[in-house]
């Protein structure tokens, strides 16, 4: 048994972190879903949206396996996604561009950008490239938000979504410790939310 548990090291690693998170869960689950804002999060629909070409052909060889190595695939949303926190309706326009969850490489085979972190990270992104929320009636937003207002929004959709306390706590830290790295970017990039209702 210990033999083939070294064999397929991986899948041990991963059943481990499964049992792990889920005793977890039933030992912390109740008091972590009372932390935080605890938003009510709905949605009707998955976001239509179309992949975007990652450009490695005629980048030469070592540029080409660089991108591939290290670009991560955007999305661009096909049709206006709307979504309910609380109880206002929110709206991300179609033709905005998103990465989904920022999830290393390393842990892409178990946990995709575009899995169960998908309509979290979709809201994440706009908040994060614009600094707000936008409403419906694309006039008015919930008006200007820090990035831990963003990152806990983040985390909190996802319980919503997807019902895993201690994976969505996880990620919440991971953006906490890294996300001033976009976030960042992005303020220096000075866009303004007006800009993605120019795509409609």
């Amino acid at each position: 048994m210990y033999e083939i548990m070294l064999q397929y090291w991986q899948f041990s690693l991963v059943a481990v972190i499964v049992l792990a998170t889920g005793l977890a869960t039933w030992i912390f689950g109740r008091s972590l879903a009372k932390e935080g804002r605890a938003i009510q999060f709905s949605v009707k629909e998955m976001p239509e949206m179309k992949p975007i070409p990652i450009k490695t052909y005629g980048a030469g060889f070592w540029k080409g396996i660089w991108i591939w190595l290290t670009v991560t695939r955007k999305w661009e949303l096909t049709k206006d996604f709307i979504y309910k926190i609380d109880r206002r309706l929110y709206i991300i326009p179609k033709g905005f561009v998103f990465d989904g969850a920022s999830v290393p490489k390393f842990f892409r085979s178990w946990l995709s950008p575009m899995g169960v972190l998908l309509i979290g990270g979709l809201v994440h992104d706009y908040g994060y490239k614009y600094e707000t929320l936008l409403y419906t009636n694309l006039k008015n937003t919930v008006g200007t938000k820090d990035q831990k207002w963003m990152d806990e929004t983040f985390r909190d959709i996802n319980i919503n979504v997807n019902g895993f306390f201690v994976m969505n706590y996880l990620a919440y830290y991971a953006l906490r410790l890294g996300g001033w790295l976009a976030w960042r970017k992005h303020r220096k990039n000075k866009l303004r939310w007006e800009d993605s209702i120019h795509n409609r």
